[in-house]
């Protein structure tokens, strides 16, 4: 028996893969996205198909877990400071598309249908709520999450994630079936959810930091795998326990982690399993999709799903341009959040266990929900013709996914990274150039110049453009927050590649001593030497003298920072060495 069962999880396993290999691979051919390689996989081998696969709803919530990974890891690069920043897009944009859309869609449910009025909020409000599993990783992979439509986006998803309670409390208001033993009522729910906050927030201060310290002491890799697992599991676990989104609080316990200097080995242990988990997700969403649902109604299931998209696309590119954001970027936005997401599908199947609808409507519009899903890749192929966050129209963001593959990779395109480039030019080294800045991309275009977009400190990104390959990294941009943790992060994820830093000061400098870099070099310090040579020539200074000048400070300079890396960072150890100092006695 156990036998047959192994047999059965093992060629489930590998059919759901195989099909969504070769389904996911004919898509990002076309250009046209993994998401809907993932949906056709599943329709395919799913029991509307070919019936390779039956257990659609049991794969469907243990793929969830997917949901919950991805948030935690967006979790991780907003620090508290940034999403304090980002509360007025939060509780401004997002409650605003979250009411508007749900009103808009009771409404339109209201006056085309038969359905009461109950029935029409059970599945207008819902509707509302756009796919965090879709859209998410859409930014994330395209480097465009920090960017301010990528930031607005993300407060509207986020919001769309809190709006969950809300809305499972409308529906139990509206309930027609009888009240459940035990269940806790709204306020209750909402006490419990604040407190289960602030513990997760001591929790990752108290015991989760001290556990990665101690960790990275041990330097056990795996290690940090299972603590984040734990820090993920344990906090969706608490908010499912008081009946809260799982996927909030796995996003508290990143963000409690954002500050901490293992996040990125914590992103980059967890990210593949999130990538492969949403997989399965998307998948289980096609197993689903019941076809004679379709079939039956082809043109109501059809019609519904565009004015979905419809109504959404016009809504939110009016919060957009309400809320200061030029057109193009605020169509860009309506449209990538015209779907209906996967938290529709929980509230409808609550509307069902509440009498609001019957079974039949559940599975009309969780079609709806899935075609209007389907349609996004082709909408983000058409918002290109748009434009994009740049104040320039025509600039090409391409991510360096789709770079040729090249000896080095300099990251920033500034004025240093300008003269870095063309020196290696010069050299005949093939380069991939990467800039987080629309409008340096755009100005590199005029020249013919082929610049890719995006946060180039990131591992993913920097393993999109074929850093495994290359033979040297070389980290032009003006940051002195490029710090020890996302060095040591990269350092780590390409042994063979050679990383070199500009980097701000000396104080920078000594932090990333240490941590594999092969170069540094302080930005202004060489222009700066050279500029004292030039004024000490100007003034008819011996020319042998400014050459001694010259050696002795450079030599004292190594000196001071042998000196101050020994003292731990302090800046005043080997001051005495500096030309023209005086220092008091110590006392």
């Amino acid at each position: 028996m156990a036998e047959t069962h192994m047999i059965d999880l093992l060629g489930g396993g590998f059919i759901m893969l195989g099909a969504a290999l070769v389904m996911v691979l004919i898509f990002r051919k076309f250009g046209i996205g993994a998401v809907l390689g993932y949906l056709i996989a599943g329709i395919l081998i799913g029991p509307q198909g070919f019936a390779l696969i039956t257990n659609g709803a049991t794969i469907l919530e243990f793929s969830e877990i997917g949901i919950i990974l991805l948030l935690f890891i967006v979790g991780l690069e907003l620090a508290p400071a940034r999403l304090m920043r980002l509360r007025n897009a939060i509780f401004g944009l997002g409650l605003s598309q979250v009411a508007l859309c749900g009103i808009a869609l009771f409404l339109l449910i209201l006056a085309t249908t038969e359905f009461s009025w109950g029935a029409a909020i059970a599945i207008g409000l819902p509707l509302a709520l756009s796919s965090t599993a879709q859209v998410l990783p859409m930014l994330q992979s395209s480097g465009r999450l920090n960017t301010p439509t990528g930031e607005k986006a993300f407060s509207i998803l986020l919001f769309q994630d809190l709006s969950i309670i809300p809305l499972l409390t409308i529906i139990a208001a509206l309930s027609r079936a009888p009240a459940e033993e035990g269940a806790l009522p709204g306020y209750l729910v909402a006490l419990y959810g604040v407190l289960a906050i602030g513990g997760l927030i001591l929790a990752g201060r108290y015991l989760l930091q001290p556990l990665l310290k101690l960790i990275g002491k041990i330097a056990e890799r795996e290690l940090f795998i299972v603590a984040g697992l734990v820090a993920v599991l344990g906090g969706a676990a608490l908010m499912e326990l008081i009946g809260l989104s799982p996927a909030l609080g796995a996003f508290i316990a990143g963000v409690m982690l954002a500050n901490s200097p293992y996040r990125h080995e914590l992103e980059a242990d967890i990210d593949p399993f999130r990538s492969l988990l949403l997989g399965f997700f998307f998948l289980a969403v096609g197993m689903m999709l019941d076809l004679n649902v379709i079939a039956e109604n082809p043109g109501f299931v059809i019609g519904a799903a565009f004015a979905l998209v419809a109504v959404k696309i016009a809504i939110i590119f009016g919060l957009g341009k309400l809320f200061g954001m030029a057109t193009r970027p605020a169509l860009v936005m309506g449209m990538l959040l015209s779907q209906g997401g996967e938290f529709a599908f929980v509230l409808f199947a609550e509307a069902e266990k509440s009498l609001l609808i019957d079974p039949a409507a559940s599975s009309l519009f969780s079609a709806v929900v899935t075609i209007s899903m389907a349609t996004t890749p082709f909408l983000m192929l058409l918002a290109r013709r748009f434009g994009n966050d740049s104040t320039t129209s025509d600039v090409d963001l391409v991510d360096p996914s789709k770079a040729d593959r090249a000896s080095v990779i300099v990251v920033g395109q500034g004025r240093f990274g300008q003269t870095v480039s063309q020196m290696l030019l010069g050299a005949q080294v093939p380069l991939t150039l990467i800039d987080v800045k629309p409008e340096q991309i755009d100005i590199h275009q005029q020249f013919g110049a082929k610049v890719f977009y995006g946060d180039g400190t990131r591992v993913d990104l920097l393993r999109r453009a074929g850093a495994d390959e290359a033979d040297a990294i070389v980290f032009c941009m003006d940051d002195k927050d490029f710090g020890p943790e996302k060095v040591r992060a990269i350092v780590q994820s390409f042994p063979e590649t050679k990383v070199l830093v500009r980097v701000y000061d000396r104080r920078q400098l000594i932090e990333l001593k240490g941590l594999g870099v092969v170069g540094m070099k302080r930005e202004v310090f060489e222009s700066a030497i050279h500029l004292a040579k030039q004024t000490l020539y100007a003034i008819d200074v011996d020319n042998s003298l400014i050459d001694e000048i010259d050696e002795e400070f450079r030599q004292r300079d190594c000196d001071r920072l042998e000196a101050q890396m020994k003292s731990g960072g302090d800046m005043l150890a080997g001051a005495e060495l500096r030309f023209g100092i005086d220092l008091p006695p110590k006392n």
